[in-house]
């Protein structure tokens, strides 16, 4: 059963709106950042890793984000441009910001830890005047990363963005994507988060990202209140991710749908939830059914936690595939499903 219809007459399938960032991840495997010394350059940021995974899975996609104005906004401009993402919309800052940089440190395959580098961070810098509606209307979706409303301009920016695509039958995503980083109290966090997610046909995040949503609302912190409290604001999709415990799909029908990871030697604990939602949503853009879905976007994690790098190592639907048919194969026809 279908539980989202998107218009197929428009050109573009997706548009991203939050961070693009520079990852730099250790090739020292297993040492702290203390006393790695060599590092892989990678775009990254969640809605970029998003948007290549996306494109990759043969999706057009479009991008409202600032990038700095320097060899590094033209690093990232060009790498998304040469994956097939529109960047018309990417725009360069014009006060000095500076993109931000992800240092990541692999402990073990189940530790690791990032450290950001976000002071004047260039996609915060997003402004409502970026915001094209004409744009916007081209697009059958519109993924609101949520650190795009930690600060100012950003978050009035993304705003505009959801209003204007409720206003015109483009389909709202929020991915809750929770950094703590720029926000300055939970309070806050709540306020922003609950304003989009009231417009949003589709919520994804982890039960902490849920949480911290959801403080005002006099919810106990259950996966199935949750659900109920969003699909009756208008949501048809909530989506709750528990890492190792698999993630959940939540329907305004009151089915729900699970998966369990796949099995996988992981290299590094992050990445995977960029691998799973570029696979979710193509399905659901697809017109595919919630568990094959979720079954694809379960496989793109693991095949992530597994790589060294983000982006760079997004699979294609035909790599998806194999690694599906390879696991089956392996640990049987019902691996993952619950």
């Amino acid at each position: 059963m279908k539980y989202i219809e998107f218009d197929n007459t428009k050109p573009l399938d997706i548009i991203m709106l939050g961070r693009i960032t520079v990852d730099l991840n250790p090739l020292d495997y297993y040492k702290t950042l203390a006393e790695s010394e060599t590092f892989k350059k990678y775009v990254g940021g969640s809605p970029a890793n998003t948007a290549v995974g996306m494109a990759r899975l043969g999706k057009k996609c479009g991008f409202f984000a600032r990038v700095s104005d320097d060899r590094f906004g033209d690093y990232v401009t060009d790498y998304m441009a040469n994956e097939g993402v529109d960047v018309s919309h990417i725009k360069r800052c014009e006060h000095g910001e500076k993109i931000g940089l992800t240092f990541t440190e692999i402990l073990s395959e189940n530790e690791s830890s990032i450290l950001m580098y976000r002071n004047k961070a260039a996609d915060l810098a997003l402004e409502v005047g970026d915001i094209d509606e004409e744009y916007l209307k081209k697009a059958k979706a519109l993924l609101v990363s949520g650190v795009a409303l930690s600060e100012s301009p950003s978050r009035e920016a993304a705003l505009k963005a959801t209003i204007l695509a409720k206003k015109n039958g483009v389909k709202v995503i929020f991915d809750v994507d929770y950094r703590p980083y720029n926000w300055k109290n939970d309070d806050e966090i709540a306020i922003y988060y609950q304003t989009v997610a009231g417009y949003a046909d589709v919520i994804q995040g982890s039960r902490e990202e849920f949480d911290l949503m959801e403080k005002f609302t006099g919810l106990d912190g259950t996966d199935s209140q949750s659900a109920k409290y969003w699909t009756e604001k208008g949501a048809s999709i909530v989506v709750i991710k528990h890492g190792k415990d698999g993630s959940t799909a939540y329907t305004n029908d009151g089915n729900a749908y699970s998966i369990k990871p796949f099995p996988v030697k992981a290299l590094k604990s992050f990445g995977g939830g960029d691998g799973y939602s570029s696979s979710f949503l193509s399905g659901l853009l697809d017109g595919w059914e919630i568990m094959d879905c979720l079954e694809h976007g379960s496989a793109s994690a693991a095949m992530l936690v597994a790589s060294h790098g983000c982006s760079a190592d997004m699979p294609t639907l035909e790599q998806v595939d194999a690694f599906i048919k390879e696991e089956k194969e392996k640990y049987g026809e019902m691996v993952g499903r619950v």
